[in-house]
């Protein structure tokens, strides 16, 4: 009973997708099936190459491994359900399974957003202080600055979980999207959101605005000391070092605000739903290609693996 009236719970969503395009599901299907599986190729494999490799068992391929992982759990909580939705004449799912969905989805983005600023203090100490870089990310700093990014990314999860399960939904139940994100949750809930607005707003502080500045102030140093280096050939190493993972945070914050600050003026269009393809898809996919195709380090990590495949052969 809400408000003193009896209102039927939902206990089932309706994800409405990319069913508004009915001729071209079939290509819309084959090209988000072959970004997940290249997402998920990709960064397993500069996983098992940062592993197998020892000469990149540094900090800055320790984050990276972890950012790809990330990108892995990223990508699959929302694109199995995408991918089976393709072929089911109603795309529902369940509340648990929406909450789940939205829980592991927001973990793993808040996580990618500490990790992100983890490397650029990585890059910072690497730059600005190189013949400290070794004491200052000593290996227990990497490992706890990892953790602490998955404890953050999982704690505004929980509060956010916690949050959203105190709402009430009573009809319609109809979400403009192809999994379930908070706007569009609060849009359908019967019963007061501003609580989950606050939270959803201390969220973004956190994870958004404070990480991006520190983000930012780590570049603004980076700049200084890049542009106090003599020689031209120096400056381009150092500024080659930071180029992709600017990229990365580029691509990362940009897209996402995006999609979060047109949710919460107007809904979600039919723009926003592939903007948001985006950033949880195609820029998982695109993350180990940023960071390995100018890269001499990975490069010449996967030269050694030839060859150490092709003497194994010869044997």
């Amino acid at each position: 009973m809400i408000g003193g009236r009896n209102i039927t719970e939902i206990t089932h969503f309706i994800l409405l997708g990319f069913s508004d395009f009915p001729r071209i599901l079939a290509g819309l299907f084959v090209v988000f099936l072959l970004i997940y599986i290249m997402t998920l190729t990709w960064n397993l494999c500069l996983i098992v190459l940062i592993r197998m490799d020892s000469h990149l068992h540094t900090p800055m391929y320790f984050f990276l491994s972890n950012l790809s992982f990330i990108d892995i759990c990223y990508a699959t909580s929302t694109a199995p359900k995408m991918l089976s939705n393709f072929f089911q004449e109603q795309q529902t799912i369940t509340f648990v399974g929406c909450a789940v969905q939205y829980f592991v989805f927001s973990t793993m983005g808040l996580s990618e957003s500490c990790v992100m600023a983890a490397m650029a203090y990585d890059r910072y100490a690497a730059i600005c202080n190189p013949l400290l870089y070794s004491s200052i990310m000593s290996p227990s700093l990497c490992v706890w600055m990892v953790l602490g990014s998955y404890l953050a990314g999982l704690s505004g999860s929980i509060s956010q979980l916690c949050a959203m399960l105190q709402l009430h939904f009573c009809g319609p139940n109809v979400i403009n999207h192809f999994f379930c994100d908070m706007p569009q949750l609060l849009v359908l809930s019967c019963t007061d959101t501003f609580f989950v607005q606050l939270m959803t707003a201390i969220l973004i502080l956190i994870f958004g605005i404070i990480n991006a500045l520190l983000i930012m102030i780590s570049y603004v140093y980076i700049v200084l000391s890049i542009m106090k280096i003599t020689s031209t050939r120096g400056r381009s190493k150092a500024f080659n070092t930071c180029a992709s993972h600017l990229t990365a945070v580029t691509l990362f914050y940009t897209s996402s605000i995006f999609v979060y600050l047109s949710s919460s003026i107007g809904g979600s269009s039919i723009f926003d739903r592939f903007v948001s393809v985006f950033y949880t898809a195609v820029i998982p996919m695109l993350n180990p290609l940023i960071y390995s195709l100018r890269n001499k380090e990975i490069k010449d990590a996967l030269k050694r693996l030839q060859k150490k495949r092709r003497y194994c052969c010869g044997q």
